[in-house]
């Protein structure tokens, strides 16, 4: 086969062949297809798209371009392994939450998380915040702990679909990261390649998202699945909203405590109603044979483990088992925590009627509770406690957030971004949903 012949094919609009896409991504990540020709390619796909089909084909490949886990290790073949991703959004500590419930309901969770880039926080940058806690675990203990205690959560690998690392990067800097099928893949080439039977997709929608609109977020959920479906996992998405922190923390230590709050029953309410729902999702996708009947038993389940304190003896045992402080689990206190607080006060009359989450994000960034390069070292203190949410009346001097910060500057800097993010107007305002739609 000839790249340039490939290259041409899907200039003009034309299906590639399944030979033709694994030929192209096996050449790419064995140096054989030169970059400027992955570029070209890209560009073609971001214009001219791909088929369902097409996709799938492109998200195999790039899944077999490295290790393919095999998670189950001694569990029964009965046992299926689901997964659980989300797109990312401000205040999304969703898995430190929903793994310890559904493992604490018997279904185990082994995950692969990443780290942060941006405003939008890392599963495993959260955890750090948990003294000793690792996510650098061998092969043999993350089988031997998802056999012993039903949940682990560790670092990717660095032979995990090398070949998304590698177009990532390319797309990265010739503009095509906005290409639904090479994102879909990009994603959906890591869960493959992570072992999941099973994968439940939390797909974020608004201004603290990757996916601004209801329509972008569903055209890729829909791919997604399309993509699972064809390569034999079962599936589910959720397009949840993100035009306001989830929950009330941002920031890493935050977000630990908020997360164990939740384990206790208790906390934001639109952060707990998520849990519960995502929760009750990956154990319905984990039944050995699907049961029409629907979710109200699994909701049932998740209630259970969280009131029983079964899914807090789970996180304590999962943290203890990844080296982390167990003590500071317990007593949260103990965590990290920032020397400057400072209150952002309404400066009018209302109702909240819009946040924008984005700007959150990033003055909890800017802390250093994020990274804008891949060396940056993440300081897990800082962060902001937003207490109004869309929807919230305030009077002029109410607190609406509080600020976590490493020293008054970075504090009074961030404060001045978060009073431009709040918009309070004179009428009322609706709370936002926390569900749009589900896909299957």
């Amino acid at each position: 086969m000839n790249p340039v012949d490939i290259i041409i094919k899907k200039r003009d609009g034309l299906p590639l062949s399944a030979a033709e896409i694994e030929y192209f991504i096996d050449g790419f990540v064995t140096g054989t297809i030169p970059d400027y020709q992955a570029a070209a390619w890209a560009m073609a796909v971001y214009f001219q798209g791909m088929s369902d089909e097409e996709t799938t084909t492109l998200t195999q490949a790039m899944a077999a371009s490295g290790d393919l886990l095999n998670p189950r290790g001694g569990l029964t073949q009965q046992t299926l392994i689901v997964d659980k991703h989300s797109s990312g959004g401000i205040g999304d500590k969703t898995t430190l939450a929903v793994g310890p419930i559904v493992a604490a309901c018997g279904l185990p969770v082994g995950k692969m998380s990443g780290r942060g880039l941006g405003f939008t926080g890392g599963t495993i940058d959260k955890l750090e915040s948990i003294p000793g806690w690792t996510s650098d675990l061998p092969e043999e203990q993350f089988e031997r702990q998802l056999q012993e205690i039903g949940l682990v959560i560790a670092g990717q690998t660095v032979n995990l679909a090398p070949a998304d690392k590698l177009l990532y990067g390319l797309r990265d800097v010739t503009g095509t990261v906005g290409s639904l099928p090479l994102i879909a893949s990009s994603i959906m080439s890591k869960k493959l390649a992570a072992g999941a039977d099973a994968i439940v997709l939390d797909v974020k929608c608004g201004s603290g998202a990757f996916m601004g609109t209801l329509d972008e977020a569903r055209a890729l959920a829909q791919l997604m699945v399309a993509i699972g479906t064809r390569a034999g996992r079962r599936m589910t998405a959720l397009i949840t909203q993100m035009d306001q922190p989830l929950g009330s923390a941002v920031g890493n230590s935050l977000e630990v405590k908020e997360a164990i709050t939740a384990l206790h029953g208790q906390g934001p309410s639109d952060f707990q109603e998520l849990v519960k729902m995502v929760a009750a999702e990956m154990l319905y996708l984990g039944q050995p044979r699907l049961d029409a009947s629907g979710l109200e038993a699994f909701s049932s389940q998740v209630q259970q483990a969280i009131s029983s304190g079964a899914a807090f003896i789970k996180f304590c045992q999962f943290v203890e088992a990844q080296g982390g402080d167990v003590a500071s689990v317990r007593n949260p206190l103990l965590l990290p925590q920032a020397p400057i607080i400072l209150e952002v006060k309404a400066t009018e009359l209302g109702t909240v009627s819009h946040i924008n989450s984005a700007e959150i994000g990033l003055a909890v960034m800017e802390m250093g509770g994020g990274r804008q390069q891949k060396e940056d070292e993440i300081d897990p203190r800082v962060g902001v406690l937003c207490h109004a949410k869309v929807g919230s009346k305030v009077q002029a001097g109410d607190p609406i957030c509080i600020i976590h910060a490493a020293s008054p500057d970075e504090a009074d800097t961030a404060r001045q971004r978060i009073t431009a993010a709040y918009t309070i107007q004179p009428h009322p305002a609706d709370p936002l949903p926390i569900l749009y739609e589900r896909i299957t």
